[in-house]
């Protein structure tokens, strides 16, 4: 059973993305992470290629047919592009909502009933056994983790020794100061973000971002960073803020590191 606070928090952001429009048909569903039009297709523009790294340096490079935990999996998109490779899908999530939760990913099972599992749950308390999957995957996830060693502590739990952990699209900075001035925004214009579900979605202490200094604080396992090509605008945001003199933005490149 979730934590009440998880649940509330659930809730308000199901409404949340329901109001930005988040909610996707079949067919755009079927398509992620290469979502070519609508007003996502910019930020999927950068996901799809965090993706593609992931396949290439995790799933390519081990033995399959593996079992991956897709940790925060939302509507379930990298849990179908894992099955259509030929693997079992764990996706874990603690929306279940037909929005953009697990029960969105209806579609998605159908065409791989045997293997997608839908799990509601928090990634903090993994309802797994020891030694359960080949792969843990954070799917632009682990900056919504309270209590980090706890939640990379759990991922490596259930993950078989020589496996790996990755973590996709998460917000890295090169500084913990950039990161806090990320916060700082965050906290000064929640209300114009959220609108009146901002208190339940700022009530929770999440991490919010990671740097390499954290992750090393956190866990002991061994991290590579895989630093992934993205579209040029997306490249050219460090310098656009060197010019404006804004803080360094943040990079979502893919970590991974392997099981002991």
């Amino acid at each position: 059973m979730l934590d009440p606070r998880l649940a509330e928090f659930a809730t308000a952001y199901s409404l949340h993305r329901q109001a930005e429009g988040r909610q996707l048909s079949d067919q755009e569903l079927l398509s992620l992470p290469w979502l070519r039009r609508g007003p996502q297709a910019g930020q999927w523009a950068v996901r799809s290629r965090t993706y593609e790294a992931f396949v290439r340096h995790v799933l390519e490079a081990m033995a399959g047919p593996l079992t991956v935990l897709d940790l925060g999996a939302g509507n379930g998109w990298l849990s179908h592009r894992v099955a259509e490779l030929g693997h079992r899908a764990i996706a874990l999530d603690i929306r279940a909502d037909a929005i953009e939760g697990l029960g969105a990913a209806d579609a998605l099972v159908r065409l791989y009933p045997d293997r997608i599992e839908r799990l509601a749950a928090s990634f903090d308390s993994i309802p797994l056994p020891d030694d359960s999957v080949d792969v843990a995957v954070f799917n632009a996830a682990l900056h919504y983790a309270t209590d980090l060693p706890r939640s990379l502590g759990e991922a490596a739990r259930v993950t078989r020794r020589g496996g790996r952990i990755a973590i996709l699209d998460s917000p890295f900075y090169r500084s913990e100061a950039d990161g806090l001035a990320m916060q700082a925004e965050k906290q000064r214009y929640s209300a114009a973000t959220f609108g009146h579900h901002a208190r339940e979605l700022m009530a929770l202490p999440f991490i919010e971002f990671l740097t390499r200094e954290r992750l090393a604080a956190a866990s002991p396992l061994r991290w590579t960073r895989y630093r992934v090509p993205y579209p040029v605008s997306y490249e050219l945001r460090p310098l656009v803020a060197l010019l404006t003199a804004r803080r360094r933005p943040s990079r979502f490149d893919l970590w991974v590191a392997q099981a002991p």
